[in-house]
């Protein structure tokens, strides 16, 4: 038998015997990585926005202190996360809680532990992405929100962050991907994901190749899948580069009367009704 005929064999008896494991840890994987992207991207969305509130030298000392301490803190949060493993993340909270604390912090859930280890190494990331995605929008933009009498947290939400959503969401996409391949490292806490049934696979079956064929096969197609949907997602967001007059006479004012061909507006009946009248 030829080495490709044994390795197709060994992966059907693997499928065979482990695939409704192998399918428990693909859903593991993908609804950790899911949860804990949008939690890490809340995590980063308050640290970003709180990293660029703006100190000017009319604000009381009390306000700059507490803002100044407030970019050291999330500074150093996101150094630590960014600059240490998630693996030994995941073992300093879910075993050095309990054991600097007296087993008073203990996880009753290793879900819980895994969702808290992933969402805040993801917020470290996020809080960077954040920020770059503020400071990235036209400054006049803040400029002309204050004109018109907004503070600082109208025109973020106003203004600054939904353009700012759009410059990130491509961040957005990357780190969930990153995530469906980083909690391959949950299994240090004993949280049953896609790779820890192959680490069980093989330690009952010994076939390692065979196993971590399936594991590249599921992790590629879970990461392609991933990628065609935030890009159909960036598509729909973009919107359509072209864009033209709705009215068919030339001579009818058209200031906000902008619209796309594909798309139907409810003025183009009544201007095309109104220019045959006029003509005939």
């Amino acid at each position: 038998m030829s080495r490709f005929a044994q390795l197709f064999s060994d992966i059907a008896a693997l499928l065979g015997r482990y695939g409704g494991a192998y399918v428990d840890g693909v859903k593991n994987t993908l609804l950790l990585a899911l949860i804990a992207t949008f939690f890490g991207c809340v995590i980063g969305l308050v640290c970003g926005v709180l990293n660029t509130i703006p100190i000017t030298p009319r604000d009381n000392p009390l306000k700059r202190f507490l803002l100044r301490l407030i970019r050291l803190l999330v500074r150093l949060y996101v150094e630590i996360f960014r600059g240490t493993p998630m693996v030994l993340q995941a073992v300093f909270i879910y075993y050095g809680l309990p054991y600097f604390t007296n087993n008073a912090t203990r996880f009753e859930s290793v879900w819980a532990a895994a969702i808290l280890v992933v969402s805040i190494n993801t917020g470290a990331y996020m809080a960077e992405s954040v920020r770059g995605g503020i400071i990235s929008i036209d400054p006049g933009q803040t400029e002309g929100a204050k004109a018109i009498g907004m503070n600082h947290w109208q025109t973020m939400c106003n203004v600054i962050l939904p353009q700012a959503f759009r410059n990130i969401l491509p961040q957005i996409g990357n780190n969930y991907i990153i995530n469906i391949k980083d909690t391959s490292v949950m299994f240090i806490i004993s949280f049953t994901e896609f790779f820890a049934v192959h680490r069980s696979a093989v330690g009952a079956t010994y076939l390692y190749f065979p196993s971590a064929v399936v594991e590249m096969v599921g992790y590629l197609c879970m990461t392609l899948v991933a990628s065609f949907l935030l890009r159909a997602l960036e598509r729909r967001m973009d919107g359509s580069d072209s864009y033209e007059l709705t009215n068919a006479d030339q001579l009818v004012m058209a200031a906000g009367t902008y619209n796309h061909p594909t798309k139907g507006s409810p003025f183009d009946e009544k201007n095309q009704n109104a220019a045959k009248e006029d003509r005939a």
